[in-house]
């Protein structure tokens, strides 16, 4: 008989048990994946059953519990989808724009007017497009019903692409013109990287503001027709609509706990494993960290699945994508110019000729509309736009105050972010709409009215991009510049000034554009209400356009429409183009 001490017999069989816990563990990661990708494929089964479908004439909205489940289901998968279609076209529109300069302010212009355009106002042309496309499908007024999410999504992740493009260190370019990287490998390994933490947090606020315009987006009068869509936003509307507050209560309980569950199922791992992308020179301290992300990276399913798929793929696109390069460049020191040159010139005179023609024939039908406009009515535009523009700026100062030192709070601290982000999530995502008439009334019973109720409103819907831009900004600052500064004592106010303000610079200024074009856009909802089967209003070029198109005077809802765009774009000329060139070049990061 061998005797073994009680010590060293304990120690085998703990050692014995973490074996046999680190070796099943793996497989039951496996089995949770394949579990997901099972159900993910009965989800796409359910969807194309239910899509392809005849489309039904009215859809009868349940207000039962029972049916929460398969609502948030089918808006989950709107918001979903307009997402990832806002994500391909904010990198395509950003990238498009930083590397043309002939034409990246006209689109920066642009895209400071589509923001600032209500939601609603893309409805009638988007959703009848949409209906004609598919006469006899239920897919039609789905896709209706996604692209109008997608235009209440993409425009702030659009401008934090282009600002990260453009703040991209010039040491990271130089290296990367030296290693001769491809458009495409400069995409993914250079500039998606560089813009990953931007892009997350824009993402965020994104899909905040997608749950926002979910009621007016599944549940909506065109004309004669009433298009519903089973959803969680209809399911809120109609119970909102009925006075029903059980099922009022069910329906936000519902959006909180997929809010919920989507941050720590999705965004908590997507920043832990951004925060790998933070361009600095020394390791940082605090790291973000996501116990669903490491168990993910231990599974053996998932490290099998990309070595056979992107791992290998990778490799070989950008082998040939190197052999293409040096064969145009071998090919371009022997031969003369290409003989097609002629031929893209004239393609592009082409183009331009037939949209100038497009243009100067819409310009003309508008000038014959504006005709009929009286001067008092053009008077009274002026000074609405005055107005609400003072109103957008107060708002926008309004949130800085608070944002601004809370953002940089929360990126600061990973422990605070993972208390704090969920419950901006959930504050950004319940629809400012919903919470105005009560908010209206309360001013009433104090004393004020729609003056100062349509601020609140405007702080409601923008507030939270300067938020979630702020705590990006905080989070992609260097940890070799934050131990600088406590190795030399900086005191808050030579730190603020030094190393935080300058560091969240692009951030806040992406935060503070988008902001600016969701408080002109909620202008039309601030300043002109609907409550109680009482119409109130206040001065505001906001209220002109609502009330314009309530009383179906089509000549001044384009004169306001005209006039809020060349506001708009006048600011960008002369507000946020200089601040972006500034953020290009004083404020850019550099090795």
């Amino acid at each position: 008989m061998i005797l073994v001490p009680n010590g060293f017999t304990h120690t085998r069989e703990t050692l014995a048990r973490s074996l046999v816990v680190r070796r099943s563990w793996p497989v039951v990661l496996d089995l949770s994946v394949a579990a997901v990708g099972l159900a993910c494929f009965y989800g796409v089964v359910l969807l194309a059953r239910y899509w392809f479908g005849h489309p039904e004439p009215e859809i009868v909205i349940s207000q039962s519990p029972r049916a929460l489940p398969l609502y948030a289901f089918y808006s989950v998968v709107r918001i979903g989808l307009a997402y990832l279609l806002s994500l391909v076209f904010a990198v395509g529109y950003g990238y498009v724009a930083a590397y043309n300069p002939r034409i990246e302010a006209l689109m920066i212009a642009a895209l400071d007017i589509l923001q600032s355009i209500p939601v609603l106002s893309f409805l009638p042309g988007v959703m009848l497009a949409m209906v004609a496309l598919f006469p006899t499908r239920q897919i039609g007024v789905e896709m209706g019903a996604i692209l109008l999410i997608f235009t209440g999504q993409v425009w702030n992740m659009a401008f934090s692409f282009y600002s990260s493009i453009k703040s991209i260190p010039k040491e990271l370019s130089e290296a990367a013109g030296v290693y001769q990287f491809s458009a495409l490998q400069r995409l993914i390994q250079l500039e998606l990287p560089f813009a990953a933490i931007g892009l997350v947090w824009n993402s965020m606020v994104s899909v905040a503001g997608g749950w926002f315009f979910l009621m007016a987006c599944e549940m909506f009068v065109l004309g004669t027709r009433d298009f519903r869509l089973p959803g969680l936003g209809s399911y809120l509307q109609t119970a909102a609509s009925r006075d029903n507050g059980t099922a009022m209560a069910w329906g936000l309980a519902t959006m909180v706990l997929i809010i919920v569950a989507t941050d720590q199922l999705i965004w908590r791992p997507v920043i832990a494993w951004s925060d790998r992308f933070k361009f600095e020179q020394v390791e940082s301290k605090s790291h973000v960290r996501s116990p669903l992300l490491h168990m993910l990276q231990q599974s053996h399913a998932l490290k099998l699945l990309h070595r056979h798929t992107t791992g290998s793929w990778t490799e070989r696109i950008y082998a040939r994508l190197a052999k293409r390069r040096l064969d145009a460049v071998e090919r371009a020191s022997t031969e003369t110019a290409p003989a097609t040159s002629s031929t893209s010139t004239w393609l592009s005179i082409l183009l331009v000729v037939i949209g100038s023609a497009l243009v100067l024939y819409s310009a003309v039908h508008a000038v014959g509309l504006l005709r009929t406009v009286q001067r008092a009515q053009f008077r009274q535009i002026l000074i609405g736009a005055s107005a609400t523009f003072l109103r957008v700026n107060l708002s926008l100062l309004l949130a800085s105050v608070w944002t601004i030192p809370v953002g940089v709070a929360i990126g600061f601290n990973p422990r605070l972010a993972r208390i704090a982000q969920p419950l901006a999530q959930i504050a950004a995502s319940v629809p400012a709409t919903a919470l105005f008439p009560v908010l209206l009334l309360a001013l009433i019973d104090v004393g004020g009215g729609m003056g100062i109720g349509s601020i609140a409103l405007m702080l409601l819907g923008t507030q939270w991009y300067i938020l979630f831009n702020v705590i990006a900004g905080a989070m992609a600052i260097p940890s070799d510049l934050k131990e600088v500064s406590d190795l030399f004592h900086f005191k808050t106010v030579q730190r603020w000034r030094t190393v935080i303000l300058p560091g969240i610079f692009p951030f806040l200024l992406t935060g503070l554009v988008t902001a600016s074009g969701g408080a002109w856009n909620a202008s039309i909802v601030a300043e002109y209400f609907h409550l109680k089967g009482q119409t109130m209003q206040t001065v505001g070029l906001g209220a002109e356009i609502s009330s314009a198109s309530d009383h179906g005077q089509f000549q001044l809802l384009l004169l306001a429409t005209i006039v809020m765009a060349l506001m708009v774009v006048t600011i960008n000329r002369l507000v946020w183009r200089p601040l972006f060139r500034i953020a290009e070049t004083r404020y850019r990061l550099q090795g």
